[in-house]
């Protein structure tokens, strides 16, 4: 019970979001995929230019330093260091036909989280890896 209460008390002070439009596409991918007790991890990949790009991957092992969140009946890991960009963000899906389908991080009130055109995504064909969800416009890829 203390182990609840506690990382309850972490959500409230760094919280991810996750849309009920991606967790539906993690579930199936999950469930696609038979990956039971996955969760969905998701880090800085690296920067540049165009700000901070993220990666994704789906698994089952949470590290020491590790942060989680549940939301839409998912969860979500962060490692300690990438919360610092990802605190208050909103990991959604879109699934637009000029652009693809995909995951995307908007986190707007941390501006060296985002390109230049306002969001990163992931695409859910891949378990890792990042793209500017902008059609590759703006230098992110």
């Amino acid at each position: 019970m203390l182990q609840e209460i506690e990382t309850t008390k972490q959500e409230n002070i760094d919280t991810v979001n996750i849309s009920a439009a991606a967790a539906e596409a993690v579930r199936g991918i999950l469930a696609e995929r038979k990956l039971e007790d996955y969760s969905l991890r998701v880090y800085v990949a690296g920067s540049g230019c165009s700000g901070v790009s993220f990666g994704m991957a789906l698994e089952n092992n949470i590290r020491e330093n590790d942060l989680t969140f549940q939301a839409h009946e998912v969860q979500i890991v962060v490692d300690d260091q990438s919360i610092n960009y990802l605190r208050g963000a909103t990991i959604d899906f879109v699934n637009d036909p000029a652009r693809g389908a995909g995951f995307t991080v908007d986190n707007p009130s941390n501006v060296a989280g985002s390109c230049s055109c306002g969001s990163k995504s992931a695409s859910n064909e891949q378990s890792e890896g990042s793209s500017c969800a902008c059609g590759g416009s703006c230098g992110c890829n």
